[in-house]
């Protein structure tokens, strides 16, 4: 099994203060090899643990020195030490098929694993999973899980994951329950397949039979130019509006039958159909916020001031000692601080001509609510550009999408006295999906947090003058990565 590596030491940790290295190998803990993060938390979480490390050809047993609970202060290189478990299904509306060749290999890593499920709240199909890890799952409480569904009905299950077991593996699904473990499931809704009566009768089975669930989000299927599936197609406006009629009915009944409204449609369907986003009170504390459903209302009502932006649900990975970033996750740095009254006013009128570049679906909930602000040019200092993706292409229009070649023919074209404002949500360690990095786009940029006391912090600020550094600061995923 391979071991775990340190890639870093926090200062002054009881880890530091043993001499741990960063490039050590972590062989044992207590004597014991942890096969992921989760478990070596616990290893570690004890009083005085012993580690047994790996340094260069090297064997050495390390005495920490710290109480009970306390972080041992190192960041591993990876969450799972012994294998991930890959996705043995084959569904023809997975991204990762449609990727074009030649990004770095990381991203073509097809996971359905539950440990990472629970970490970094990706969604497992529960197709590998089995009775050894129900054991670990409930002894551990490793809770929440997020779990895709597509559909109730068997066959169309299995059909859709092109993988016989899908026809029984939400079986796990009523033990999790049974058990007690927080679940939060995903319907990935591909037009003509799992849409229509077939939708309406999966939210029926999930209320009937599954109404422990703490969510369910209805979400388009997202198509590339790289998609070789006949079968997948865009949805119809029509059938966007379809989707929001079912969920809005669904709401409805659920809210009579269990008192919470149980099952939402992501922002995306809303832009598709032009009905206008419900407020922030119809989705009951952003339970898939990070799922993109919600993010409008929260990013609107985070801008105005009058709400905060929505805390990650899905966290564990924050409290482990040890276990790395992963994607958007990437550690940044800190926020600017907003500063208000005159000085802010002083500062905003005072200032340059601001483009933000954001993604095509971003851009439409952007205009009218820096419209609304007062904001937009021409009346206001600030453009909103929707920059096309064309290195994904097809459906593809969210900015955590974007990379440096969308970016770039763009940025060319925006006056040279402007600032230029970009999410962080575009960029993982500075890197975008293209494996370009910020440097690579000739101009300096702002790269600000998505989320929307973020966004109205930068634009009061006065920003850096022409020729000056560009800062980098870091936060949540938010709306205009939506």
């Amino acid at each position: 099994m391979p071991a775990p590596r340190v890639v870093a030491v926090a200062p002054g940790s009881p880890a530091a203060v043993a001499g741990l290295e960063v490039g050590d190998e972590v062989l044992a803990v207590d004597g014991q090899a942890p096969r992921d993060v989760i478990a070596y938390r616990f290893l570690t979480d004890g009083q005085d643990p012993v580690v047994t490390l790996r340094r260069g050809h090297e064997l050495l047993e390390v005495g920490v020195e710290k109480p009970a609970g306390v972080p041992l202060g190192v960041e591993v290189s990876s969450p799972v030490f012994d294998r991930v478990r890959t996705c043995d299904n084959h569904c023809a509306f997975c991204f990762i098929y449609q990727l074009p060749k030649g990004l770095r290999r990381s991203l073509y890593v097809k996971d359905d694993d539950y440990r990472l499920s629970f970490l970094y709240g990706n969604f497992t199909t529960l197709t590998r999973f089995t009775e050894l890890d129900l054991e670990r799952v409930v002894a551990e409480r490793l809770s929440p899980l997020h779990v895709s569904i597509h559909a109730t009905d068997p066959e169309v299950r299995a059909r859709l994951l092109r993988n016989p077991r899908g026809a029984t593996s939400l079986r796990w699904l009523r033990c999790l329950l049974d058990a007690g473990i927080e679940v939060h499931g995903q319907i990935v809704v591909c037009p003509g397949i799992n849409d229509g009566p077939v939708l309406e009768a999966t939210v029926a089975d999930l209320l009937d039979g599954y109404p422990e669930l703490a969510s369910v989000a209805c979400v388009p299927l997202g198509l590339s130019r790289h998609s070789a599936e006949p079968a997948m197609r865009p949805h119809r406006p029509e059938e966007a509006e379809a989707v929001l009629e079912t969920v809005t009915a669904w709401q409805e009944l659920a809210m009579a039958a269990i008192g919470r409204r149980f099952v939402f449609a992501a922002d995306e369907y809303y832009l598709m159909a032009g009905w206008p986003f419900p407020g922030p009170e119809t989705y009951e504390g952003y339970p898939q916020h990070e799922n993109g459903v919600g993010m409008a209302a929260a990013f609107a009502e985070a801008f105005a001031g009058r709400a905060p932006a929505p805390p990650r649900p899905s966290g564990f990975f924050q409290a482990v000692d040890g276990a790395p970033p992963a994607g958007y996750r990437a550690v940044r740095l800190p926020s600017p601080r907003r500063r208000s009254g005159r000085a802010a006013a002083a500062d905003a009128a005072a200032g340059r001509p601001v483009t933000i570049l954001t993604g095509e679906f971003g851009a439409q909930v952007l205009r009218p609510l820096l419209a609304e602000a007062g904001w937009l040019a021409p009346a206001g200092p600030v453009e909103v550009r929707g920059v096309p993706n064309r290195f994904f292409g097809g459906t593809v229009g969210v900015t955590g999408l974007l990379t440096g070649a969308d970016l770039g023919p763009v940025l060319a074209t925006v006056p040279a006295e402007h600032r230029v404002l970009l999410p962080d949500v575009c960029l993982s360690e500075g890197r975008f999906l293209d494996g370009s990095r910020l440097e690579d786009l000739g101009r300096a940029v702002e790269v600000v947090p998505t989320d929307g006391a973020a966004l109205r912090a930068a634009l009061e600020a006065r920003g850096p003058a022409v020729g000056e550094p560009a800062f980098a600061s870091g936060g949540e995923e938010g709306l205009w990565a939506s």
